[in-house]
This record gives structure tokens, C-alpha cells and sequence, in this order.
């Protein structure tokens, strides 16, 4: 039935799963049960000479359909196959409507006819546009006859719909211009569909382009390496480093047995592997590391503790812990050596031991004296900077450019499995998304385990346990626990002035008169300008700069014997034009000649030092008696900061202290802001500071003190007492405070530093405040309130 008024009809619906038909397209349609019914009602229904018409609706999943196509029946048959089918012509597009009521047994709606809009001068151009696109699609899959029916549709509606035929959209794009009556969205839409297909054809041509010269290639080199196989052939000559040629050297190679069958299974994948496949050239790589190793050469150690004992003498001042180690290890190598005894459980007799200390002490050239002195070969690895777990352990062999790590590496390069390794610079190592070195090192410096050290690359167990481990390191706070304990500590804490003239005298003088190509009859240097170099120009626990300084006077020498005939001697007077100004004098009488100073001494990477703690009153104001604190500071030496303020108010009465001198707001500093600080050993210092400061009496220029303290004035035991205490002669302190618990480690400090320094243990801050505080009647007068 149709009504002309409302441009609606109702028809049967015939529902399409699997496609969308859209406007001006000729469909066959197998018939099922459902859709059979659809095309009897039309055809029951039909008024003129069709054969009728129907609603062809996609059946959706989530929704009901909005929209269809209202379709005639051309034709009805029956399939190649046997099956009903029907011919349909869709028409134009309609709305679907409610259910209305119908013969037979399909479903019947009203459906709305829509009307295309008028096309504008904009829509044109957009079919224009989609016209030359539908055609440069078709033009690539060769469909001719196809373009010629393209070119002759004008109608923008039916050149949108047209679509509807395109293979590269999908079934909900179809669905999505069926469900869009604006011909000018529509046109929008296939225009932007159509774009990313042919973009995505370019791309695609382009690898297919790519992969057919890549097999090419293949193909061509596949024929040349037969041809070149062929042509050694007649020759007679073999193929280089071929499979044969690897079985021969793993066979004839001195080689563990575990070590030989893994590579023996190497060389059968070779075997079996292409020439052209890249696992060839990954086993290729991988025998060659394996042969380089010297899994069974070991050199001859020299047990001789007098000579092992003079070579390191000879090289080093002082370090006699250090050269005692070593002299241990010789002689219980020696005594094992002279009983035959034998290796228990696969571990060698292998030593680890780490050596921290401040710059310039000497640290990595001890390194190649303890190789020298044990005739071992002496191989230096760089940890400073490594964040890469693969640089000790290796890569897996499935990457690209796979290598053994350090360790392996070392090995390879020694030439023997017992050589001297220093593991240079080990406090930093760093950690980031490739893993952990240090955790990795566990395994190479733990004496337990690696015995059976297994890197990622080989994937065969390789003994370690006769390599001499030694790591330099310059402060202990960086290196993991773990790590630390897997290692024997020993400190290298700096050198005095007097061992600092004797390694001068020995070993640096005489290097550097070499390098400048002088002699000791064109120069000489005296004792005393020695001393005044490392105690005027210098500041350091170790030599570095003190041989930077030679080196300077030296060149200058050199400069005025082209003008100047010889000898020279350098004495004091001559320091002055030679180096320039003394940098370092003595300053702690003039910091500590006000009161609220007081010097107390730390350790930092470059060994021990003096520090300065200043305190100052400022103007009261409402809610004082405020601590300011400034110089970069870090938690612990805050709270230290606060300890010593509460002890003083504690204690203000006992101390002689007026209750209103600590109720003004106290500033806290500790000189160069622009280096960071912690650590608890400046209690003792801060409450020093601050009772002077209330009372106004300055701190003896002679004294210096460490020591942590708690609320009631204990002193608690700190460390690096050793460094703690070269710092203090250094910088000519004479009188040096120090915890009570403490006592024992003066047994570390050399002789001539005791001798040097009055050292006072305490076990309470009142006793530094009984002495370390100026007498009154030289005092100052005491902070008003």
C-alpha cells in the first residue's frame, strides 16, 4: 500500500546478515525460510508489472536498524546449486518505521522514503574528488570496464553510493553510509576512507617492492656462493673457517671436557646450519670467543715472600696493611703448594679484596705492584659509569652484536686464569633499566661462588676462583652491602707530610725530573721546599697534586736552562716565583677569633678535612629562640643541629649559659654552602659553637673535636678517625677532641701524627666545653639578651 501524501510505504523486510546493500546496486540474494517469506508477500502484494517490491534492512547485533533500502524483485530462480534465490534492484533509501500489519508470514513496516538534497556547488566538487579517487583504486587492480561505467555517473548521490561496491570497506563503514542521508557526508565520508586505502596500497606496494630485490639478492648471492663453492672445488681448495675447520680446532684445542662437548655441539648446528642463515655467523663468533679463552693456562706464582716484599716496597710508601695481605697470601700459597695440596670443591685459592681511600693514595697503581710482585699477568677493568648489568655478565647470544662481558673479557686478554683484575672506581656503578651491575658482581667477587661464574654469552661455567680480585673504591657509602661483604676491607686513609716528602723524594721526583728530561745534576730540591709543598700548597690525603706541583717547578727549571746555565737548586725562597703564592695557611685562628666558631673535622671523598661551624644571634622577635639552619645540609646533621640547641637549654644553668641569650633566633651555618654535608659526627661541634656564641667566649684556635652527641651530652663513637686526624695536622691544629669508644683506633694513626696532636678522649661534650672555650678573662662579653 502506498501513501503518496507521506512518502511512505509499507513492505516486507528482508534481513541481510553478512552485507549491506546500498542504493543503485543489482544483488543476487539466497533465499532462506525467512527471506522467502519476505519475497512471496511482495510478490502477493505487487499492483503493476514488477514482480514486486521489499525493505532490505542489515540485521544488526547491538540495535535494530534505522535505515534500509526500499529494493525491486528482478528476478526469481534458483541458484547453480539448487538454491531459491532472488534478483533484487535497490532503490532508494527509507527510514524504518513501526510494524504494520501484512499478509503472509513476513514481517511488515512502514517505511519512510528520504529524499536526496538538492546537490551543491560544494558537494559536486567533493563527488568530483571521490569520482578521481574510485578510479585511481580501480586503476590499480586493472578494472577497466569498471572505470568506464565511473566516468559516466554525474549524480552525486549515486557516485557516493556507488561505495557500496568498494572491496576495501568493511561491513560497519557500509552500514555507517547507508544510516547517512546527507549525500555531502556521505561524500565526506568515502573520500577520507579512500585516502587511507590507497595510502595503505603505496605502503603496501612499496614492501612488496622491497621484499621481491630483497629475495632477489638472496637468490643472486645464493648462486655466486655456489658458483665460488664450486670453483674452490676444482681448485682443490676448503671453504674458510668452515664447520670442518672448527671441529679440527675444538678437537685438537686444550680445552675443559664440559667446555669441549658444548662446543663440539656448536660445530653441529654449524653443520647443519645454511650459509646464508644468521645463527652461522653467531656460532662462528661464538667458537672463536670460546678458543680465545685460556680455560688451562695459569702462570707460575712467586712465592718468594722477600722478593714479593721488596717489589712492593719499592713501588709504594707506608700501605703496610695492604702489602701485609699480600705477603699472607703468598705464604699460605706457598705452604699449600709445598704439601701438594689439592683444590677442594672446585675453589681455588683466589683472594678479593677492596681498597678504599681518598684520590691519589695510590690505590690503582698498587694493582700492578701486586701483579709484578706475584709475576701474574695485570689487567685493569673501568667500572666508573657502568649501568649496564651486560657489561659483567654478557649478552645473550640472540642479540645483535652480542658480546662477553668485562670479566670474560679480562680473561681473554690476560692470556691465564689467574691473573690480577683490579676492578677499578667500583663505588660507582650505577643502576638503571637495564639492571644492576653491582648486583651482577655479586657472582664474580663472592669466594663461594664463582668457581662456577657463568656469562650470559659463553653459557658455560668459567672458574674465577684463581683470579686475584682487587677493587678501589673512595668512599664506602656507595657500595651496596651485599656487595661489600663479599669483600675484604681494607682502608688506605692518606698519607702524612713527612710520608708525602719520602714518596716525593722516592718516587715522584724522580719520575717527573725524567719527563722533563732533567737531571739531578742540573737540579735539586731541598727538604724543606718538599715540606712547604705539601704543607702550604697542598691539601690532600694523597700525592696527586703534590706531583702536579713538582711537575710545574720542573717545567719552569727546564724554561730558564735554555737562558740560564746550571745547577739550580729549589729551596724555599724560590717556591714563591716558581709555584706562586702558598694557597693554603693556617686559618683556624682567624675563623675561630670571634666567638660562635668552633672547627670540627669530617671525612669526604677526598679524605679528611677541616670544617668551620659558625652560629650568630639575630634580632629577637615574637615566638623567638628559632633555629636557622644553612650551608646545605642534609637530615642527620639538621637533627644534629637541633640535639645541640635542646642540650644547651637543658644544661644552660649548668653551663653557666643566661636563660635569655638562647631565647633569640640562632643562625646555623656551615661554610661552603655549594658542597653538600651530613653525617652525625658535628654534634660535639655545634654544641661548641653554640655555647660560645651564648657565652661570648671564643673557641681555642688549637682545637678541633668530632664526635656525635645525644640529648644528655653523651659522645658517641664516629669513624674515619684516621683521615679525621691527618686533616687536623695538616691544618696545624695541635689539641684534637674525640669520642671515648674511639680510643681504640688511635692504634691505626701513625706515630708522628700522635706525636704531632694532643688527642683528648671524652665521653661527655661538658668536658670539651671545660677546655676547648677560651678562659673568661679573655672572653669576650656574653650575648646580651
Amino acid at each position: 500500500m502506498t501513501n503518496d501524501m507521506t512518502q511512505t510505504k509499507n513492505l516486507p523486510v528482508l534481513s541481510l546478515t553478512e552485507s549491506v546493500i546500498l542504493p543503485g546496486m543489482v544483488v543476487p540474494i539466497e533465499l532462506d525460510e525467512s527471506s522467502q517469506a519476505a519475497v512471496d508477500a511482495a510478490r502477493a502484494t505487487s499492483t503493476d508489472d514488477s514482480l514486486g517490491e521489499l525493505l532490505l534492512a542489515p540485521r544488526l547485533k547491538d540495535r535494530y536498524a534505522v535505515y534500509g533500502v526500499v529494493a525491486t524483485i528482478e528476478q526469481v530462480g534458483r541458484l547453480a546449486g539448487g538454491a531459491p534465490a532472488a534478483v533484487l534492484r535497490a532503490g532508494r533509501r527509507a527510514k524504518i518505521g513501526a510494524g504494520v500489519t501484512g499478509p503472509g508470514a513476513a514481517l511488515w513496516v512502514e517505511a519512510e522514503l528520504v529524499e536526496d538534497e538538492t546537490p551543491s556547488d560544494e558537494t559536486r566538487a567533493l563527488a568530483k574528488e571521490y569520482k578521481s579517487l574510485v578510479i585511481a583504486t580501480l586503476q590499480q587492480r586493472d578494472a577497466w570496464q569498471v572505470i568506464n561505467t565511473v566516468e559516466k555517473m554525474t549524480d552525486p548521490a549515486t557516485i557516493a553510493d556507488s561505495a557500496g561496491w568498494a572491496p576495501y570497506l568493511t561491513t560497519e563503514q557500509k552500514r555507517q553510509l547507508l544510516e547517512t542521508p546527507s549525500v555531502h557526508e556521505r561524500l565526506e565520508l568515502v573520500i577520507e576512507w579512500t585516502k587511507a586505502h590507497l595510502a595503505e596500497m603505496d605502503v603496501a606496494e612499496k614492501i612488496r617492492g622491497d621484499v621481491r630485490e630483497g629475495m632477489e639478492k638472496n637468490q643472486r648471492e645464493f648462486l655466486l656462493r655456489q658458483q665460488l663453492a664450486a670453483i674452490r672445488k676444482e681448485l682443490g681448495e676448503g671453504e674458510p673457517d668452515g664447520a670442518e675447520d672448527f671441529r679440527t680446532r675444538v678437537e685438537t684445542a686444550d680445552l675443559p671436557e664440559k667446555v669441549r662437548e658444548a662446543a663440539l655441539r656448536e660445530v653441529g648446528r654449524l653443520e647443519r646450519a645454511s650459509d646464508q642463515s644468521p645463527e652461522a655467523g653467531w656460532i662462528r663468533t661464538w667458537l672463536d670467543t670460546v678458543l680465545e679463552i685460556p680455560w688451562t693456562v695459569k702462570t707460575e706464582d712467586n712465592t718468594d715472600i722477600g722478593n714479593a716484599r721488596t717489589v712492593l716496597d719499592a713501588d709504594h710508601h707506608g700501605l703496610d696493611d695492604v702489602k701485609d695481605r699480600i705477603v699472607e697470601y703468598l705464604a699460605v700459597r706457598g705452604r699449600r703448594a709445598a704439601r701438594g695440596l689439592q683444590v677442594v670443591g672446585g675453589r681455588g685459592s683466589g683472594a678479593v679484596m677492596v681498597l678504599v681511600g681518598p684520590p691519589g693514595v695510590g690505590k690503582t697503581s698498587l694493582g700492578e705492584s701486586v701483579a709484578r710482585a706475584l709475576d701474574r699477568k695485570f689487567i685493569r677493568v673501568a667500572l666508573g659509569g657502568v649501568r649496564d648489568e651486560a657489561e659483567i655478565r654478557g649478552h645473550r647470544r640472540t642479540y645483535v652484536g652480542a658480546l662477553p662481558g668485562r670479566i670474560v673479557r679480562a680473561i681473554t686478554e690476560a692470556g691465564s686464569m689467574n691473573p690480577v683484575v683490579l676492578l677499578d672506581e667500583i663505588d660507582k656503578v650505577g643502576a638503571d633499566y637495564r639492571g644492576d651491575p653491582a648486583a651482577a658482581l655479586l657472582e664474580v667477587l663472592d669466594p663461594a661462588q664463582n668457581h662456577t661464574f657463568r656469562d650470559h654469552y659463553l653459557d658455560i661455567d668459567l672458574d674465577l676462583s684463581d683470579v686475584l680480585f682487587l677493587a678501589t673504591a673512595n668512599v664506602l657509602d656507595t657500595i651496596p652491602s651485599a656487595l661489600l661483604d663479599r669483600m675484604e676491607l681494607i682502608t688506605m686513609d692518606g698519607y702524612t707530610e713527612d710520608d708525602k716528602v719520602a714518596i716525593a723524594r722516592t718516587h715522584l721526583l724522580p719520575r717527573q725530573l725524567e719527563r722533563a728530561a732533567l737531571s739531578t745534576d742540573e737540579v735539586t730540591i731541598t727538604d724543606a721546599a718538599l715540606h712547604e709543598i705539601a704543607a702550604d700548597y697542598t691539601r690532600e690525603a694523597g700525592v696527586r697534586q703534590l706531583e702536579r706541583l713538582l711537575a710545574k717547578a720542573l717545567r719552569k727549571v727546564a724554561a730558564r736552562l735554555a737562558t740560564e746555565t746550571g745547577p739550580i737548586e729549589i729551596d724555599e725562597p724560590q717556591l714563591k716565583d716558581l709555584l706562586g703564592r702558598p694557597r693554603f695557611t693556617p686559618e683556624t685562628a682567624e675563623r675561630t677569633a670571634v666567638p660562635g666558631v668552633a672547627t670540627g673535622l669530617a671525612v669526604t671523598g677526598l679524605g679528611g678535612d677541616v670544617l668551620f661551624i659558625e652560629a650568630n644571634a639575630v634580632q629577637v622577635t615574637e615566638g623567638g629562640g628559632q633555629l636557622k639552619l644553612t650551608g646545605q645540609l642534609g637530615d642527620v646533621m639538621k637533627e644534629s643541629a637541633q640535639i645541640a640547641l635542646s642540650y644547651l637549654k637543658a644544661h644552660a644553668a649548668e653551663i653557666g649559659i643566661a636563660p635569655e641569650a638562647l631565647q633569640r633566633n640562632i643562625h646555623l651555618h656551615v661554610p661552603a654552602g655549594a658542597v653538600p654535608k651530613d653525617g652525625p659526627s658535628a654534634g660535639v661541634t655545634m654544641v661548641t659553637a653554640l655555647t660560645s656564641l651564648a657565652l661570648g667566649r671564643n673557641v681555642r684556635a688549637d682545637v678541633a673535636m668530632t664526635g656525635e652527641v645525644t640529648l644528655n651530652g653523651r659522645v658517641l663513637p664516629i669513624g674515619g678517625v684516621k683521615q679525621k686526624l691527618l686533616a687536623a695536622q695538616r691544618a696545624g691544629v695541635k689539641t684534637v677532641f674525640i669520642p671515648k669508644r674511639n680510643e681504640p683506633d688511635l692504634d691505626d694513626v701513625p706515630s708522628e701524627v700522635l706525636a704531632a696532636l694532643t688527642v683528648i678522649p671524652v665521653s661527655d661534650v661538658a668536658e670539651i666545653l671545660a677546655v676547648a672555650l677560651e678562659p673568661v678573662a679573655a672572653a669576650a662579653a656574653p650575648v646580651a639578651a
